[in-house]
């Protein structure tokens, strides 16, 4: 998960968030920080309410979802992300599926807003088809623009979508690892997320 900062970088089009400490120990007798932001940014959840007009608000998912079998897949280099990719890679029901791209090195740079690949319709079906629970991702999306279908095939499933990931490298040579997504318990279209990846000994 990227630290939220009072200078995080927001989609384009979005207006900025506010992080500011309003409340001091030395003259308030205790510190306090008010936010201000739209849910996508930083690293965050959609829930399926996002992009499915009747789908399910993040404060309506059963926690189950957040917690799975954790599968790395390294994308580096490719554009299109499709199932031929994934051909000799094992992925349970209830698999939570990682995407490393690379990307999150841009992260905080004008680059990462341009140039990062696409989930092929394919892809996401395949995902619908072996049940996995959460597709994520260290870069800002999916897909770029309208119709958004690779967002609507996963989140009209339920399958939810974790943006804006790093540190997925360190995962890299790991057999098995448990991911834990959890979100904040708001009532809206997606939520600030912490993710950890739990190894076992």
């Amino acid at each position: 998960t990227h630290t939220f900062t009072e200078d995080m970088p927001v989609y384009p089009s979005d207006p900025k968030s506010v992080l500011k400490q309003v409340a001091y120990i030395e003259k308030d007798t205790y510190n306090d920080h008010k936010l201000e932001t739209v849910m996508h940014v930083g690293t965050h959840m959609d829930a399926p309410y996002h992009m499915v007009e009747d789908g399910k608000l993040m404060d309506e998912i059963l926690t189950e979802k957040f917690i799975g079998p954790g599968v790395l897949i390294d994308v580096r280099g490719e554009m299109k992300i499709s199932r031929k990719l994934i051909a000799n890679t094992t992925i349970e029901e209830g698999s939570i599926v990682l995407l490393y791209t690379g990307f999150s090195d841009k992260y905080r740079t004008d680059d990462y807003y341009k140039g990062y690949p696409e989930l092929t319709e394919d892809f996401a079906n395949l995902m619908v088809e072996l049940k996995v629970k959460i597709v994520g991702m260290d870069m800002l999306g999916p897909d770029y623009d309208a119709p958004w279908v690779t967002h609507k095939i996963l989140l009209g499933n339920e399958i939810l979508i974790l943006e804006n990931l790093t540190n997925l490298n360190k995962l890299l040579n790991l057999k098995i690892f448990k991911v834990i997504a959890l979100p904040v318990k708001i009532r809206a279209d997606a939520a600030p997320v912490r993710v950890i990846a739990e190894i076992e000994n």
